[in-house]
């Protein structure tokens, strides 16, 4: 495994932390939940779903491959339980709002000059110099996302996935592999600041709008909804087949050329009005027509494999059922790993490791935590 041997210390909840620490914890680190005593992390409770131990399918999502801990930060003792751990982990991830760590005896700039080889990552909403609380809805709002969502002339919409919650957990484990990999180069061990990675909701919201960001700097002009259409490409959106919906994504001319030939309409591939992709997007209207017209006369499937026996991109809408039957997951362990990596354990139950954790440390992942 890529992390083993990498101790990943959790004090995170919700979302974009534990999901940070569980794409660790599927490369091979060994990674301790920390939460609060009698309701834990506050995800626990959103549902249902909930399955037949009465754990949410929400939290399940993104706390496979750790061991879990209740521990009262406000507790002498449990903090010094905590620093204890913090000691001989190599990674911290949390997300508290500013200075609670530090009135609790756990500042991260004090720990980190303590332990020169502990790497710190701090989750934020709006970045360290910010007090406002983090939800993924206000930072969709903010960032701009809600106004790309929707139908061209109606109201904007949020993403039903946690886009920026999600794009900040993957852009914090990032900065964690960063971080390790300068911790143990080539030049001095790094100072205490550069161990310490900071990451927010707001920056990963803004820059998880790449390209439509890009055109409204290029333009000056806000981008606008195009709903299942593309700002930039054509055609490169929803169309009804005969009998279900289906999604043609031509990315350059030559498969806007192969498409053509695959819908038995080569003269569109011919039409100088189509030849290029700035000219299909000057002459949107007309193309869409046209493959409208022809897309409607024969099935999905029919279409999906001329397009794809000529290297078309193409797909049918599919319910979320419909694209797990193809993918290894779990009511248990969900989807599994994107990464390269493996599950090795179920999400734990409240405090289920905390006797162990408290008995034996780190030592506690000696067998998986199959002790506990």
């Amino acid at each position: 495994m890529l992390l083993s041997g990498i101790r990943v210390l959790d004090l995170s909840r919700v979302l974009a932390g534990p999901l940070c620490t569980m794409l660790l914890g599927d490369l091979g680190a060994d990674v301790l939940k920390v939460e609060r005593p009698g309701e834990g992390d506050e995800t626990r409770a959103w549902g249902p779903p909930f399955d037949e131990r009465g754990e949410s399918a929400y939290y399940l999502s993104i706390n496979r491959n750790k061991l879990g801990l209740a521990a009262d930060l406000d507790r002498p003792e449990d903090q010094a339980l905590i620093r204890g751990l913090i000691a001989d982990a190599d990674v911290v991830v949390d997300n508290f709002r500013r200075g609670a760590l530090a009135r609790r005896g756990l500042d991260p700039a004090t720990l980190l000059a303590a332990h020169p080889r502990l790497v710190w990552c701090t989750i934020s909403g709006f970045g360290p110099d910010s007090d406002r609380p983090g939800y993924d809805f206000v930072l969709q709002a903010e960032r701009g996302w809600m106004s790309l969502n929707g139908d061209p002339d109606g109201p904007p919409f949020r993403a039903p996935i946690a886009v920026t919650d999600v794009l900040t957990g993957k852009d914090a484990a990032i900065a964690v592999l960063g971080a390790l990999v300068g911790r143990g180069g080539p030049r001095a061990p790094l100072p205490p600041g550069e161990r310490h990675v900071q990451v927010s909701l707001a920056a990963s919201g803004t820059a998880g709008l790449v390209n439509v960001a890009q055109n409204a700097l290029v333009s000056g002009r806000e981008p606008q909804r195009w709903g299942n259409a593309h700002a930039n490409l054509a055609p490169y959106q929803l169309f009804d087949a005969a009998d279900r919906a289906i999604v043609v994504a031509v990315g350059n001319d030559g498969q806007w050329r192969a498409c053509a030939a695959a819908l038995d309409v080569p003269e569109l591939g011919r039409d100088p009005r189509f030849a290029t992709n700035p000219a299909r997007l000057a002459n949107r209207e007309a193309l869409i027509a046209a493959m409208d017209a022809r897309l409607q006369t024969r099935p999905a499937a029919e279409w999906l494999a001329r397009l794809d026996a000529v290297g078309v991109p193409a797909g049918v809408v599919q319910t979320v059922l419909e694209a797990l039957r193809e993918v290894d997951a779990s009511p248990l362990t969900g989807v599994a790993p994107s990464v390269p990596g493996s599950v090795r354990l179920p999400p734990p139950r409240l405090d289920e490791h905390g006797a162990l954790v408290r008995a034996r440390g780190w030592a506690a992942f000696a067998g998986g935590g199959a002790a506990a």
